[in-house]
């Protein structure tokens, strides 16, 4: 028999909390029930504890102040999956749901992931509710239906997932922890392929107290959808589950703070940022490494991409060759997990002192990493690509070079930020050592044992990085 875990979230809900508690408890089903409270200033914590005390199948966790909704919902998912239950059932505390529709919308789950109580297979399922709530949520249903292309009610709380059908790595993705987390979660798994079933429900107006979705918050999660859509056009590899590194360096020092560039950009400059250079790196970079690659290293060839980041530009080659990822930041190695399942291996690492032993790989590359080390470290990064080359391996990097077309553009937005719109922020690491020349490149490379192979910098990216190719003698 399925276990069944039925959650509520609650925010100064005293008035209903017991009424439905009740209801529930009339259902013909076998369940348990789980309470969270977000320091509701009405005393609804303090009744929970007193029914959880009456009742050993249910239980309560307190939160220290309103964290979100999303929070709520996605802090629910992560306990059901953790204590081993098979299905979980979300729904309001307000009587807007109806507890009497669990047991259909369990019968709805089946041959299904994921079945949802919808407000608009019916024309007079708002009943009760003013004229602009039901604007407010038919243009919102609108917007996730012809921007995310999600014909289901997905702005709802009634919700069944079928745990034993759904990996608990799939929700990894999500990130609101808002009103917009519904929208994104169910967006997040069908995008994984999970499969949803949608039953027609009736939602009358609240028993007791206020709805807690303001304009303020509409407005939020609808710049958030727009969001979503942009990032399904230049980033799909987002909404994907991650996977756990091959091995990871505890303690290890991230002097360049890489960590906080892979996580959520929340300011807007940032994200428009990560949109235009991700178009960059799908449209222009990824065809210059795989021509690159291909041209330099022999199908099966074992390469390490050292410096990896989020990995767009690596999808294609994978196919090809045994291709090991390592970066310092784990957020990265997480984004690039989901770009790239068929990574070799996933590592955690620093290109200035490398963990692989003498010989291993028959080439190493990275793209935009080398420029934010001084030539010193440089230098050092060089003698160990050496070092774990096997002989006759090559190197190649893609260096960014001092007087490209992107120096030039970032500039000029820095500008504006700093002096016209007063945001002033910095979208990556400093990177003190743009490449200058090809005989600066082919210093490099030979003060650190190399045979120089090739530089090239022009107009097939647009005049922004120099392909430097250096060989290790065989």
């Amino acid at each position: 028999m399925n276990r069944l875990l039925v959650f509520i979230p609650t925010y100064n809900e005293h008035e209903n909390v017991g009424p439905l508690h009740a209801e529930l408890r009339k259902l013909p089903l076998d369940f348990d029930i789980l309470f969270m409270d977000d320091g509701s200033p009405d005393g609804t914590g303090k009744i929970l504890d007193d029914m959880a005390a009456r009742d050993p199948r249910m239980k309560v966790i307190h939160r220290e102040g309103k964290l979100g909704i999303g929070s709520a919902h996605f802090t629910a998912i992560r306990h059901a999956c953790e204590q081993g239950y098979d299905v979980l059932v979300t729904m309001d505390c307000d009587f807007t749901h109806n507890p009497a529709d669990i047991p259909r919308l369990l019968e709805k789950l089946s041959g299904y992931d994921i079945a949802v109580g919808s407000r608009y297979c019916n024309p007079d399922s708002l009943q009760g509710w003013s004229l602009p709530r039901k604007m407010l949520t038919h243009f919102g249903h609108f917007l996730t239906s012809n921007l995310l292309g999600l014909p289901q009610d997905a702005s709802g709380g009634l919700r069944a997932y079928d745990l034993k059908r759904i990996n608990h790595h799939a929700f990894g993705p999500i990130q609101s922890r808002s009103y917009s987390f519904f929208f994104e979660s169910l967006y997040v798994l069908i995008k994984q392929g999970y499969k949803v079933s949608e039953l027609p429900i009736t939602l009358s107006a609240r028993t007791y107290g206020h709805s807690k979705m303001s304009l303020r918050e509409a407005a939020r999660s609808a710049t958030f959808l727009v969001r979503l859509c942009l990032e399904n056009i230049v980033n799909p590899g987002r909404f994907h589950p991650s996977r756990d590194p091959d091995r990871i360096e505890p303690g290890l020092s991230d002097p360049q703070n890489w960590e906080p560039y892979w996580r959520q950009k929340s300011r807007l400059s940032a994200f428009v940022y990560e949109v235009i250079a991700t178009v960059y790196r799908r449209l222009i970079i990824r065809r210059n490494l795989e021509r690159a690659i291909r041209r330099e290293f022999r199908p099966g060839s074992a390469l390490l991409h050292a410096g990896c980041g989020s990995g767009q530009i690596d999808v294609s080659l994978h196919a090809s060759y045994q291709i090991t990822a390592l970066d310092i930041s784990l957020a990265a190695l997480e984004l690039y997990s989901r770009y790239n399942p068929q990574v070799h291996r996933l590592e955690q690492g620093s290109a200035l002192a490398l963990h692989h032993p003498d010989g291993t790989f028959d080439g190493v590359y990275n793209l935009g990493v080398v420029e934010h080390f001084s030539h010193e470290q440089i230098e050092t990064i060089c003698r160990e690509f050496y070092r774990v080359l096997k002989p006759g391996g090559k190197i190649v990097i893609f260096w960014p070079h001092r007087k490209a077309t992107s120096v030039f553009v970032l500039k000029v937005w820095r500008y504006i930020l700093d002096n016209i719109l007063k945001k002033p922020g910095e979208f990556h690491p400093p990177e003190p050592s743009l490449v200058e020349s090809e005989s600066q490149a082919r210093g490099f490379l030979e003060r650190t044992g190399y045979k120089f192979v090739s530089y090239e910098f022009g107009p097939r990216d647009i005049f922004i990085q120099a392909v430097v190719v250096g060989q290790k003698p065989a």
